[in-house]
């Protein structure tokens, strides 16, 4: 369908209440939408310590505690399922009282779990504790992507990414920073110094995001432009299949980021290897993550999804083939460089079909489930390994989960069609 020279009525699809122009200092895609998206990249590079660091201390808690690996691992599912409920609950507070609001609560979320990990007796209480961590990483996550969404229209898909690089960024650093502090001062003093020095310095970086945002009183989405997509689906129904579909993608994810270090200390490479290892996974994820944000603006999200997930499935089937410390760091980076645009797509699905003043929370929805999906895959691969002594089931389970992800997306695509709105010609 194509506009006429002279077209004589709209089409009927109607733009929601909340993509009607509004009178603004502020404009999508201009220069201060830029810079906040500098400052949003930096509060997410921050507070996704929270996501990286249970995964560099699972063999030392694991030893210290006299515990088994799932068990042990049960402290990174608490972590996911924090971050799934603070995405969900943090959405809501950014739609309805701004993004600056919830990410202050997440950084006090992030204080008291790093805190009380750090002096828990027990591994219940670590791993409890591990819960509040994920939640404050939440709140620099989904929420973010989703604000991200409404500073930009022309760049969406690419400002998206890289308000979701931040993820990213902060698994390049902080596995390193978590080792060697181990190392040095032990996890209880590794995790009580995070717990301090980043939520002081996310304060101050948050303060930087507010004096940017200024006195502006209508919520972002108030001015963001409607939806481009039609999927033929209700808005619930919609949201229930990408949250199967990002379960699936996550359970397979799950088994290189949650299990690469305590995978190459089993196979005697050391932990530090797969530190380094996760690292660069991380790394390769960030230049993937970006680059995925070009190809959304060029095809779409749910093609950049579909593309994302082929690439994952080939990685993790390298993995059940090869385990040479050589080729398990040319994997790790191939791993990172396929999958880093996966999660970022949900967002962008979400802004093409579905009205922005539902964003924050539709998007916490699909990560609540996406985190579901790595909580589940990061136990159930440590429940593989204990019942097999190996890997190698593991990363056949996440192939099995991986193409349920793509089944979803393949009937997704077969239903889309293209939202055509025309605007009066003079």
């Amino acid at each position: 369908m194509t506009a006429q020279s002279k077209p004589t009525k709209l089409s009927p699809v109607t733009i929601p209440a909340d993509s009607a122009p509004h009178p603004s200092h502020f404009h999508p895609d201009s220069r201060a939408a830029w810079a906040r998206l500098g400052t949003a990249l930096i509060i997410g590079s921050l507070g996704s310590v929270g996501m990286w660091s249970v995964v560099v201390v699972i063999t030392a808690v694991q030893a210290e505690f006299g515990a088994t690996r799932a068990a042990a691992s049960l402290a990174f599912t608490c972590a996911m399922l924090g971050f799934g409920a603070g995405g969900v609950g943090m959405g809501k507070v950014s739609d309805r009282f701004g993004i600056v609001p919830a990410i202050g609560i997440g950084t006090v979320a992030l204080a008291v779990g790093y805190i009380g990990a750090g002096y828990s007796t027990a591994l219940w209480q670590f791993n409890a504790m591990h819960f509040a961590v994920g939640l404050g990483a939440a709140a620099t996550f989904g929420p973010l992507m989703a604000e991200a969404s409404h500073w930009f229209e022309k760049y969406r898909g690419l400002a998206v990414t890289i308000a979701a690089s931040g993820n990213y960024v902060a698994g390049t650093f902080w596995p390193t920073i978590v080792e060697r502090g181990t190392a040095y001062a032990g996890w209880r003093t590794t995790h009580i110094v995070i717990g301090i020095g980043c939520s002081l310095l996310m304060v101050v970086v948050v303060a930087i995001l507010r004096w940017q945002i200024g006195d502006e009183k209508i919520r972002s989405h108030e001015n963001a432009p409607p939806p481009q997509v039609d999927l033929r689906l209700s808005t619930n129904s919609l949201t229930a299949l990408l949250g199967i579909a990002s379960i699936g993608c996550c359970v397979a994810m799950a088994m290189p980021q949650v299990h690469i270090v305590a995978y190459c200390g089993d196979l005697g490479y050391g932990v530090a290897r797969g530190a380094e290892m996760l690292s660069l996974m991380l790394a390769f994820g960030i230049i993937s993550r970006i680059g995925s944000g070009f190809l959304a603006d060029r095809i779409g999200g749910l093609r950049t999804l579909l593309v994302g997930s082929l690439a994952q499935g080939v990685a993790l089937l390298f993995y059940v083939f090869f385990d040479s410390l050589t080729s398990l760091y040319i994997i790790s980076a191939m791993f990172g460089l396929f999958q880093g645009g996966i999660v970022p797509s949900y967002a962008i699905i979400v802004r093409e079909s579905m009205p922005a003043r539902e964003a924050g929370t539709r998007v916490g929805i699909v990560i609540f489930a996406s985190v579901i999906g790595m909580s589940f895959g990061g136990w159930v691969s440590g429940l593989i390994f204990d019942s097999t002594g190996s890997y190698a089931a593991a990363f056949i389970n996440g192939l099995a989960w991986n193409a349920v992800n793509l089944t979803i997306v393949i009937s997704l695509l077969l239903r889309a069609r293209r939202r055509m709105v025309l605007t009066p010609q003079t």
